[in-house]
């Protein structure tokens, strides 16, 4: 699809983390870099709505550049952006082997389905973890419970086999509550050294490994959705 519809400007959107049917994901917004040029980028996440809004530049030499936003604030380096961002310029018949954020440079990978980036655990933004023993008192969270800072409260499904459910608050980044959260996957996966498989929020998958030294690959099913003009 073109990136201009009717006098608009038009930002693709795609799911980050579904399942393996393709449903659910957390919604991201790619911006080209082009069509957004003098507008500002974080009015337009805000505008949008999503949890994370990219503005992403041409690709040049298997390399993209990207700029991440929340509807408040704009983040050095972000999970879900980056695995969906990697997938969608893929897609368009453009894949890279590395997107720059402000962080630094992130790898990015294809197995099996899934879109891999590889990432240091502290480019993440600071969480406050919130381990739960009860999967049913973690359901029973609300955002409201939450005013200020990032929240990422989780619970073990199967310690052995490394399976957590999960959940993140975060209104000072003016998420309320996030669908999927790819940076909080791989902080936890840091914290914890091993490898996860995650749920979180309604029934987004993640999947991360641990590597020595403080980089953790981060992976995931994408799917495409509707665009939006404005």
């Amino acid at each position: 699809m073109t990136a201009e519809a009717e006098g608009g400007t038009q930002v693709e959107v795609v799911r980050v983390f579904t399942d393996a049917a393709g449903q659910w994901g957390n919604a991201l917004g790619i911006a080209r870099a082009g069509d957004v040029e003098g507008i500002d980028h974080r009015a337009l996440a805000a505008r949008l709505g999503y949890s994370e809004t990219v503005v992403v530049e041409p690709p040049a030499g298997g390399i993209a550049r990207m700029r991440i936003y929340t509807p408040a604030v704009e983040l050095p380096f972000a999970g879900h952006p980056t695995v969906g961002t990697a997938w969608w310029l893929a897609d368009q018949g453009t894949p890279v082997r590395t997107i720059e954020v402000p962080a630094g440079p992130v790898a990015v990978a294809a197995t099996d389905g899934l879109t891999w980036v590889r990432a240091r655990a502290e480019w993440a933004p600071d969480f406050t973890f919130h381990e739960f023993d009860d999967l049913e008192l973690l359901r029973t969270l609300h955002p409201a419970d939450f005013d200020s800072g990032q929240h990422y409260a989780w619970a073990w499904t199967d310690r052995a086999r490394g399976t957590v459910r999960s959940r993140m608050f975060a209104p000072a980044m003016g998420i309320a509550e996030d669908e999927a959260t790819g940076a909080g996957a791989m902080a936890l996966t840091a914290r914890l050294e091993r490898d996860l498989e995650i749920i979180q929020g309604q029934g987004s998958q993640l999947f991360t490994r641990h590597d020595p030294g403080g980089w953790v690959h981060l992976g995931g099913r994408v799917a495409p959705d509707h665009p939006v003009v404005l």
